[in-house]
């Protein structure tokens, strides 16, 4: 077992499919794809590429802490009660747990993601 993980932003193997609980949708029709490459510390730290298509949908953290770098495609975070911040490609971001807000996919995004 190697210590060093590499991710493919652009993997080889299918993707995990799927779309928002229905009672975080809130309009569009999106669908994700995601491709799960690295779980650590007894499966509580995941890394991967995740991708979505353009929707609106309520995003709720909990207890995560994620990590995320746009490979491709633009988003709108907004934080409830805050301000819309827009992400495209080459920028990384941390949403803390606790965080609650809109995730709006303007343009089908791409991401490398690390959840804790």
């Amino acid at each position: 077992m190697t210590l060093l993980k590499t991710i493919d932003p652009n993997p080889s193997f299918a993707p995990r499919d799927g779309v928002p609980a229905p009672e975080r949708l809130i309009s569009g029709n999106p669908s994700f794809k995601t491709w799960a490459q690295d779980a650590a510390r007894n499966e509580t730290i995941h890394t991967g590429v995740w991708e979505a298509t353009p929707g609106l949908t309520h995003s709720i953290k909990g207890e995560t802490f994620e990590f995320c770098h746009i490979l491709s495609g633009v988003v709108e975070i907004t934080p409830k009660g805050g301000e819309p911040v827009t992400y495209k490609a080459g920028d990384s971001f941390v949403m803390k747990p606790g965080f609650v807000g809109t995730w709006k996919t303007i343009e089908t995004v791409r991401k490398i993601y690390v959840t804790a």
